[in-house]
């Protein structure tokens, strides 16, 4: 009996501490949203995660962009089997999505409005504020649906390529500035977890 009261406790004060780390975990700050930090312009963006025109086969239409947040690329479809790809930072662990919405609206230097969830997640964060080289949204943002994420630029680059957002798409600033100009409110969007085989 004493064995199991043991084995009892043991597995208990194991959940307890599971609990306590990722309760933890979920209240560090996002080291992808640093709010008045001015975006390193000289930043090199590895390779992989810089603009290029690529093959890429698929039946959407051209002017159709394809997320796959698996690969951490975003693709404009052009004409001809090819895409533009830009490499995009995506949402962390638990904050992935997928889905086909269209973009809704368009954004210059928008200002930030982080909302009720990302607030109760992360209380340090600024309930508004305005546009501009420290804003987390970068030079443009591209609203997707009724949703509450974005396509938008950064003043993190160093984040693109990984898991880090808490469900939006960044890219660049000269990236999103350079998608913003290439597709009208109205586009066609798809979000892809995996690759499609």
């Amino acid at each position: 009996m004493t064995r199991i009261r043991h084995l009892i406790c043991m597995a208990m004060a194991a959940a307890g501490l599971l609990l306590s780390t990722s309760v933890s975990f979920a209240q560090q700050p996002d080291r992808g949203d640093e709010p008045g930090l001015i975006a390193d312009d000289s930043y090199q963006l590895d390779p992989e995660w810089q603009k290029q025109m690529v093959y890429y086969r698929t039946t959407e239409p051209p002017g159709t962009i394809i997320i796959s947040t698996s690969e951490r690329h975003l693709y404009l479809v052009q004409p001809g089997g090819r895409a533009l790809r830009y490499g995009i930072g995506v949402g962390r662990d638990g904050f992935q999505w997928q889905g086909l919405v269209n973009i809704t609206r368009k954004a210059e230097w928008p200002d930030w409005v982080p909302p009720p969830e990302m607030i109760e997640r992360q209380p340090y964060l600024p309930r508004f504020m305005a546009g501009g080289p420290g804003n987390p949204l970068g030079a443009r943002a591209m609203y997707l649906g009724t949703t509450v994420y974005r396509i938008h630029g950064t003043n993190r680059p160093d984040t693109i390529g990984t898991k880090v957002s808490s469900g939006c798409f960044r890219l660049v600033n000269n990236d999103v500035a350079d998608l913003y100009d290439r597709v009208p409110v109205g586009t066609k969007v798809i979000i892809r977890q995996k690759p499609e085989l």
